[in-house]
Parts: C-alpha cells; structure tokens; sequence
C-alpha cells in the first residue's frame, strides 16, 4: 500500500523526516492506523485485562459473556475520554504533543434473568501523523519539499449478548461492524509551484467474537473464573476518492480526480484469548493473554513484517474492608502493567509497546453502583535504533458509568 512505501522510504533515507505538528503515533502510517488501547470501565487500570472479568456495574468488551453479571431489571450508561501527552523522539530532535481522544460509548441491560444485551461504540483505530521531507532534485543543485498528513481513522460499532447456560458458566457472542476513512494529503512543494494529492481511503466490513467465563467458587478459598475469547479474521472491503491538483503562477488546475475507485482490502487477523481473574478476600488478581495472527493475513518483504501479535496483561484490584458508610471504604483501588509485542518489524526491529497503570473507581451513587473510573497510564512504543521514533507517553483516562433501575429515577448524594 502506498501508505507503506512513503514509510518504508522515509526510514531507509538520511534526511530529517520528524514531524512539526501534532501526531498521535509514527507508525499510525501502517495500514488502517494504531489501535485503540483504552477500553471500557475498569479495564483500563487493570493492565487492560477483562478477559475473565465481570461486574453488576461496568460495561466490558473484551468478553460478551461477561454480560451475564448485569443484574436483572438495571441498566448501564457508559462514556470514556482520554488525555495523552507523549514524547516522541527520533536519534536527532524530540517533540512533544498534547492530545484528547473520545474512546468509547455503550448501554449495557438486561432482558430477562439470563439473557444480557449492550451496544457500544469504540474508535477502533486512529491515524494522526505529519512528516516533512527535504530532497534533492536529481541533477540539480535544488532541492523540493514535500509535507504528508494523515487523518482519520475506522470505528467499531458492536452489539453484545451474554446467556447464562448454568449457575457458573456464560456464554456470549457480539457482532461488530467496522467502518470509517483514512485520509491522506501529500503537498510537494519547488519554487512557487506545487502539487497536492488527497487521497480518502473507506473502509467498512464485520466481525464476530464468541466468548465464555467459568467460575470456580471457593477454590483455596476464593472465587476464580476463567475466560476464553476468539474473534474472527475479518475483510474490510475498501474503495478511494482520489483528487490530484497542481498550482503554477497563482492558478489551480485539476489534474486527475476519481470516485469510489476499488481498492485493495485490509484484513483484521484471527485472534485468540484466555484470561483468569481471582478474588481473595478484598483483592482481586486479574490476568489475560491474547493472541493475533497476523502473519497469516499479510506477506513480508526485506524490510519489514507482519508478525504474530502477543498482549501479556496483569491487574490488581483492592476494595478496603471496615464501615461500609465510610467513603474511602468502598473506593476502588487498582494496579495494572500490559505488554504488547506489536505486529510490525522494520528495519529488524520490532515495534512493541509497554505500559504501567494506577487507577481508582470511585462511587457517587447510594448503593455504589454508579462510578467514575480514573486512570492514570505511562507507556512507551518504538525504538530509536536504525532511525526510528521512540514515543513515551503519560495517558489520562476517565470513564463514567452510571447505573440504574428500569423505570425509577437516578439517585445521587
């Protein structure tokens, strides 16, 4: 894909190709842009797990049967914003953005005593980078200029259901729908002439994620559930509009422009899941391993790959026991760290990612149903070896969840 190659280009060259406006992520070039890492409810400061997480009162996506420990005649309100200062840095600058993402919204309710629904909307991946080119011009002593931009970014709308087969094993299954554009706008600059190359890449297909959760009481003395998920690979079919224009003198001329041309699509891999979460008295250890093909989906070439992806996640949460009506005793208080080897090598690096997270559920309901989730996350992605960009990054996240009776008014202190 072109996307590609205007990377595979920029690292294989010695000019200065660092950014001079706000990017989300280098390698958001790739494909259909970097992932989403911020999920529903408490998930966040558990080191991202959920796999085999479940609560009367968050809403989790990882795992449609988690639906189950809604309780019968409530429902779910759920919304997520998050704040990213990053660092990125390359082997000769480093520049610092400030960016504010929406990340996710959903209903969650139930329809009878073992059947459990929700809907919800996630930005499933994001693209945001500006890259700035200086060139020669082959047998001159000049040079042309040239300025890439990337926006946009696909979406994922789901609808969830989780049915309880037996007083300790759930099942579930949700269907996910895919849609959004990645844009791209390349401006080539030489003396006062310049052409601009705006291309609007769609995408839309769907998916499938099966799941289940079995729970063990009293073993050791805790309760402890298991969790499996597997999601299809799924084919995002893709067409293009395509408009090319050159300026000479002051004026603007057309010089080529397509409509919703073909293109080729972009396949999301095969992914695997399992996950334990145990409770103890007042802390809860959480623990996912997840899995993606992606090798199955793409070929390689001698200067990069497509890998298979693994996520390795841990969490801790901590609820204080004493007197209930004491506030600070029914906060939540949470400990995560997430590893992820990526699914890119480039330049015989491998792009992964790492992150460490400390959070709080506070409740401001009267029967602590309803909880503002805080999260405070400091990761890092890439490697400045063979001129690539490391990107450290300190994330705020708050997701709000509100919980209620069918037909009775919300109650708050």
């Amino acid at each position: 894909m072109k996307l590609k190659l205007v990377l595979l280009f920029i690292i294989s060259t010695t000019y200065s190709i660092f950014g001079q406006s706000d990017f989300d992520s280098p390698y958001s070039i790739f494909g259909i842009g970097k992932e989403n890492s911020t999920l529903f409810g408490n998930s966040n400061a558990l080191g991202n797990t959920g796999i085999a997480n479940n609560s009367p009162s968050t809403i989790n996506n990882l795992n449609p049967a988690s639906l189950t420990a809604l309780q019968l005649g409530t429902f779910i309100y759920e919304i997520g914003f998050s704040n990213t200062f990053s660092s990125k840095q390359d082997s000769e600058s480093t520049q610092n953005n400030n960016n504010f993402n929406f990340t996710n919204i959903g209903i969650g309710f139930s329809l009878n005593k073992k059947w459990k629904m929700n809907f919800g909307l996630i930005p499933k991946t994001k693209v945001s980078y500006e890259i700035d080119l200086i060139q020669p011009i082959e047998g001159s002593s000049y040079n042309y200029y040239t300025n890439i931009i990337g926006s946009g970014g696909v979406n994922e709308a789901f609808w969830g259901n989780g049915y309880q087969l037996t007083k300790n094993l759930s099942v579930g299954l949700q269907l996910t729908t895919y849609f959004g554009s990645i844009d791209q706008e390349k401006n080539i600059y030489y003396g006062d002439n310049s052409v601009t190359i705006i291309e609007e890449n769609n995408y839309n297909g769907v998916g499938l994620t099966a799941g289940f959760q079995y729970t063990l009481n009293n073993l050791f003395g805790s309760t402890t559930t298991i969790g499996g998920i597997i999601s299809t690979e799924s084919t995002l079919k893709g067409s293009q509009d395509y408009t090319s224009t050159k300026t000479y003198s002051s004026s603007t001329y057309t010089i080529s422009e397509d409509e919703d041309e073909s293109i080729d699509s972009y396949k999301l891999p095969l992914k695997i899941g399992v996950g334990i979460s145990s409770t103890y008295k007042s802390l809860t250890v959480s623990m996912d391993y997840k899995k993606s093909f992606w090798s199955d989906s793409y070929q390689s070439n001698t200067t990069y790959k497509y890998n298979d992806q693994n996520t390795y996640g841990i969490g801790f949460e901590y609820k204080p026991t004493g007197n209930n009506y004491k506030y600070w005793n029914n906060v939540l208080y949470r400990l995560g760290a997430n590893y992820d080897s990526g699914y890119l090598t480039i330049s015989k690096n491998k792009i992964d990612s790492y992150g460490f997270s400390a959070g709080l559920g506070l409740p401001f309901s009267q029967n602590n149903a309803s909880t503002l989730n805080l999260t405070y996350t400091y990761g890092s992605e890439g490697t400045l070896d063979n001129n690539l960009i490391i990107d450290n990054f300190h994330k705020l996240s708050l997701n709000l969840s509100l919980s209620g009776k069918w037909f009775q008014k919300q109650k708050i202190f």
